[in-house]
């Protein structure tokens, strides 16, 4: 939509375009892009809107322009021919491919004349017209390889069916883990690697449970200071919440100022993580802040959530997020110097001459060396930030994605789930209840979730591997916190869904696309948990964890026979294999199966839910239900918590306190 009006002849990828490019014998250049890429944005006015390059790109090619959010399936595969061309990936995404839609040639970003070691786009459709014309031969054979080449990266794991040999997790597995993943972290500013910094927040997980379960606390105060670091950082929002995409320097100051869904649902699952472990308030401000920036200003009026808010606005990126001092000056009067102090504003500026807000230490030390309470301290932040952001509120806004993405809109429903069951707060809950219904209601058809995106009243393109997972695991933690097991039902019935038609038969893995999907050229397996969940990785955990509620052996072996066969990988790279990291820890520390029955249970329910379980499994139910774990229980007045684990039953007790006791039972 955003390129609708540039002179390039764009087509969607579809039939059309496709038969045409045979049609005319011309090669297909695909374009690949999303609406809050800055990047793209550049490429779009110095390229696609000049008037001679479109004539070109017109006469000599059929150009398709794809939204990378709405085709997930064609992002992989053409990105993994450029990674394979170039060396490197990343958007603009742009791929040449014969009139078979197979890629011979590609790169990303291409300037308008020749610079930054990059040939100029005109010289890349130049070379790439007289090559279709005068060895063919040539690319079509480049195209094939390129293809196989492709297909054969999802077949690099053995076999792994239920007759696959038992599985074997060891302590020595999980701690070298936790050795690779500290080797890479920034102990001076957070994080890990150096810059361009990503939140990393699976690996941040990994580290908070790693240290709750073996007492480690150099992972623990990794965890911690990582999180408070980006907190502090200008890649996060002090005055509305949330997170933008990543940090372009090494200490979180300037941030690339796009704000991603899926970026914020998860930051918000590890901090409902680390405020269980800690009990620390700034997780839950930021839980509170960021979830409160999603549900004011990222909500479509029926129910759901857009994908995206751009990094520019008025043409330039970041200009709605940043200061200069004699605007706060005049904004906050008195109060001003304080703030500016506080938040590191000056008259020269931190970036680009503006300032971007960020927080260089704690309130306790800022309030003693500027002779202020805590308390005051804190009024002054407050009533800053709000006038602020009345003011930010009436420039001109970044445009929003209005896209609703069923995979993204999942992990928000997880979030919501895990701060309701973290803080205890019930509006998180009818929240994610609301999310749920709306999902159900606009991503269905004939009894069954089937898309992957919803706009304007119309809900398109299958739903693909990751969609269902995230939505299976969202399911799980809707059943946690509301004890609906209408949830689990559904979970079960999506999760034999993907068995049926998406399963790669030779690995035990899943397919990204459905068996019936046929406008791809090849279907790939991803296994590498990067900006989100791999697909893979979350049924792991989810066959996992129903294969407990539904007592199925073959769900148990699988999840453990797809995490075992990855493990030499994830112990060797776990910064790409973060969420497998996190099952392989699991399988070795054991499940906790936890039920609470009773006529009056919620009142405990909110206690177990507020406590730092990572490994558990958890029902509860005031009546007796066709579930193996709620069979042969006591459904008295008073409420009941049974505790199983490694196939050994305690007794039930009444109260969390003897649960905790039950759980401290160490890990060899």
């Amino acid at each position: 939509m955003q390129h609708a009006h540039n002179p390039v002849q764009w087509y969607p990828w579809g039939p059309e375009a496709l038969d045409k490019a045979k049609e005319l014998d011309k090669p297909i250049l695909v374009s690949i892009g999303y609406a809050a890429c800055h990047w793209c944005h550049v490429m779009e006015r110095e390229s696609f809107e000049d008037e001679a390059v479109a004539e070109y790109m017109n006469e000599h090619f059929i150009n398709i322009k794809i939204d990378r959010e709405e085709r997930p399936d064609l992002d992989h595969i053409y990105m993994d021919a450029v990674q394979a061309i170039a060396g490197n990936g990343g958007w603009p995404l742009n791929v040449f491919l014969t009139t078979d839609a197979k890629p011979f040639y590609g790169g990303t970003y291409f300037p308008p004349q020749k610079a930054y070691n990059r040939p100029s786009w005109k010289d890349v459709l130049t070379n790439i017209h007289n090559a279709w014309m005068d060895k063919r031969e040539e690319l079509v054979q480049q195209a094939q390889n390129l293809v196989d080449h492709i297909s054969l990266s999802g077949n690099v794991f053995g076999k792994n069916g239920p007759d696959a040999p038992a599985a074997l997790f060891t302590r020595e597995q999980c701690d070298t883990i936790a050795e690779n993943i500290l080797k890479a972290a920034d102990t001076m500013y957070g994080g890990f690697g150096a810059a361009p910094k990503f939140p990393q927040t699976f690996t941040i997980q990994y580290l908070l449970a790693y240290g709750h379960f073996f007492k480690h606390q150099k992972a623990r105060e990794h965890a911690e200071f990582s999180l408070q670091q980006m907190l502090n950082g200008g890649i996060y929002d002090h005055l509305a919440g949330g997170l933008a995409r990543y940090s372009t320097d090494s200490h979180w100051l300037a941030p690339h100022f796009e704000k991603m869904l899926y970026d914020n649902a998860l930051l918000v699952s590890v901090l409902a993580d680390a405020y269980q472990v800690t009990n620390n308030k700034i997780y839950a401000d930021a839980i509170d802040k960021t979830l409160g920036f999603f549900i004011r200003e990222m909500k479509h009026p029926e129910g759901g959530f857009f994908a995206a808010l751009d990094a520019d606005s008025e043409g330039e990126e970041g200009k709605f997020y940043v200061w200069d001092k004699t605007q706060i000056d005049d904004i906050l009067g008195n109060d001003a110097a304080l703030y500016c102090k506080w938040f590191g504003v000056s008259e020269k500026g931190n970036w680009e001459g503006k300032n971007i807000l960020h927080i260089s230490t704690s309130e306790a030390v800022f309030a003693k060396e500027n002779n202020i309470s805590t308390e005051a301290l804190q009024a002054l932040i407050s009533e800053g930030n709000e006038k602020l952001l009345r003011e930010r509120n009436k420039r001109p806004r970044p445009i929003t994605d209005d896209k609703i993405l069923l995979g993204w809109n999942a992990l928000l429903l997880t979030a919501f789930c895990k701060a309701s069951a973290a803080l205890g707060n019930t509006y998180y809950q009818e929240e994610a209840v609301a999310l749920f219904d709306f999902i159900a209601e606009k991503f269905s058809s004939e009894g069954m979730i089937r898309f992957h995106t919803y706009k304007n009243n119309e809900a398109k393109h299958p739903a693909f591997l990751d969609d269902y997972a995230y939505m299976i695991q969202a399911c799980i933690h809707l059943q946690e916190i509301t004890s609906n097991q209408q949830y689990l039902i559904e979970a079960k019935k999506m999760t034999e869904y993907v068995i049926n038609n998406f399963e790669n038969a030779a690995t035990g893995f899943f397919y990204y696309t459905h068996s019936d999907q046929s406008d791809i050229i090849t279907r790939k397996v991803e296994f590498y948990d990067g900006a989100v969940p791999s697909g893979n990785s979350i049924m792991a955990e989810n066959l996992g964890y129903l294969s407990v509620i539904f007592d199925n052996k073959d769900w148990q072996i699988r999840a453990r026979n797809l995490t075992q066969s990855l493990s030499d990988a994830i112990v060797k790279y776990p910064s790409s294999f973060a969420i497998w990291a996190m099952a392989l820890l699991k399988q070795f520390t054991g499940i906790n199966e936890i039920v609470i029955t009773g006529k009056e249970p919620s009142i405990i329910i909110r206690e177990l839910l507020s406590l730092y379980i990572p490994n558990k499994v958890f029902q509860s139910s005031h009546v007796e239900a066709e579930f193996p774990l709620l069979k042969h229980k006591l459904f008295g007045a008073s409420p009941q918590i049974y505790l199983c684990k490694d196939y050994e039953c305690q007794a039930p007790v009444g109260k969390i306190d003897e649960l905790k006791m039950l759980l401290k039972n160490p890990i060899n």
